[in-house]
């Protein structure tokens, strides 16, 4: 298909350019993915024409952030990405040099994937988990590591729902056998997310208040481990979004039926999780703003949760989309999920990030200076270039600091790596 663009609901879509839309269905999702003439995301019209950037709003990229007791030294962020390579829930050398190299990249933040509070939780058999005391002393290392590369350590807690007891992706992405290790998934109600996925068990009263419990003993876990940012999983259709949406949830005890029941679980979560995570650390929250289909979720209602969840202790929005049902309908494109951050970060006041199809430095630098988000999380071009900051600051001409092993191949003058003051931090009690 091929069009001239005019008037489209996403302003991430280059206007008054020649463009392509591709439709694709992938495991039944239907995605409509803009392109230029071109057709490659890096040619996106105004979001890469640097001339119309200025030098100053391109170092904004560099800017430090301060959230609570914690200082980002950038407003990158490598984003949760599932590596589906654990065994019984515990990191190893694979997520050691995973995480650590996005460090040595210079990332202000890294977060792990997202990591399963309870094992009926998990995704796949080979996500990584905290449910388990277990689980501290290899994620400890992991800490260590990247404070000693100037970063943040965050952990993303997550609970799969109706999409667990799933194969990893590149076996085949259905639900598992019983040979497999299968096992019963939990949801808001007894519906699956399609014929390939398993039949859930409806939680009982008992049963959520057990995961409340599970999400914060998993933030108690992540204190002992060094973490300093939690991020609570509740997007792209995993358990909490599941009871969000009317799609999913047809409750009629008080987790259901009224936006206010439906947003209940999500409350008690912050709550529970707050008088374990202490007040000096900051706490985000990932949601999808919308279903992308009609009588879902939307955006509308992720303001009015989001202005909830503020005063409970929520400090960031991670602010992505979809993922609750099959037949979803995305416009994606470059930057397409920038609107949302920009309106939850307008209308609730709460700090957001953006994350999805963002490559460029020339996006980050728009997003930024356009006040959309104060922090931009990248994933697959993490997977690209492990060392994204640096070399977007050495095509800059912005000087930041390289691991002092590095400094041979760095531009002149660059600083050496100077390494989280963990020892301060702990003399305050803020390790």
């Amino acid at each position: 298909m091929i069009g001239q663009s005019k008037s489209l609901a996403h302003r991430s879509v280059p206007t008054h350019k020649i463009y392509f839309c591709t439709g694709l269905a992938l495991n039944g999702i239907q995605w409509y993915y803009f392109q230029t003439r071109l057709g490659a995301t890096r040619d996106c019209g105004g979001w890469n024409n640097a001339e119309n950037l200025k030098r100053e709003n391109m170092a904004q990229i560099f800017d430090p952030l301060s959230i609570r007791s914690i200082t980002l030294p950038n407003r990158i962020v490598v984003s949760p990405m599932c590596e589906y390579s654990s065994l019984d829930g515990f990191a190893n050398d694979w997520h050691l040099v995973h995480l650590g190299s996005r460090a040595v990249g210079g990332a202000g933040l890294v977060f792990t994937e997202a990591t399963a509070v309870s094992a009926e939780g998990r995704i796949s058999p080979e996500d990584l988990g905290i449910w388990n005391d277990a689980h501290i002393e290899f994620l400890t290392r992991i800490t260590r590591f990247l404070k000693s590369q100037g970063t943040v350590p965050g952990m993303q807690l997550a609970h799969a729902g109706r999409k667990g007891s799933t194969q990893k992706p590149w076996v085949g992405s259905s639900k598992l056998s019983p040979e497999e290790g299968a096992w019963v998934p939990v949801a808001p109600s007894a519906i699956a997310y399609s014929d390939k996925y398993p039949f859930p068990q409806a939680l009982s009263k008992e049963g959520i208040r057990g995961v409340v419990e599970a999400f914060a003993s998993a933030a108690r876990r992540a204190l002992d481990a060094g973490f300093q940012v939690l991020e609570i999983h509740s997007a792209h259709g995993y358990l909490i979004h599941e009871f969000y949406s009317p799609l999913s949830n047809n409750r009629t005890d008080e987790y259901g039926g009224s936006f206010e029941n439906r947003t209940r679980l999500a409350r008690e979560i912050v709550s529970a999780i707050r008088k374990q995570w202490p007040e000096r650390l900051p706490l985000f929250i990932r949601i999808s703003a919308t279903d992308w289909k009609e009588g879902g979720w939307d955006l509308d209602q992720s303001v009015e949760l989001v202005k909830q969840l503020g005063p409970l202790g929520v400090d960031l929005v991670d602010c992505s989309s979809a993922g609750l049902v099959p037949d979803q309908k995305i416009v994606a494109g470059p930057g397409f999920q920038v609107p949302f951050s920009e309106r939850i970060r307008r209308d609730t006041g709460v700090m957001t990030a953006t994350v999805g199809l963002i490559e460029t430095k020339e996006q980050v630098a728009e997003i930024l200076a356009k006040n959309q988000a104060d922090l931009v999380l990248m994933a697959r071009e993490f997977l690209r270039d492990p060392y994204w900051p640096l070399r977007a600051a050495r095509e800059l001409g912005h000087k930041i600091s390289w691991p002092a092993q590095y400094l041979r191949a760095a531009p002149p003058d660059s600083p050496a790596r100077k390494p989280l003051d963990v020892e301060a931090l702990k003399a305050k009690g803020m390790n």
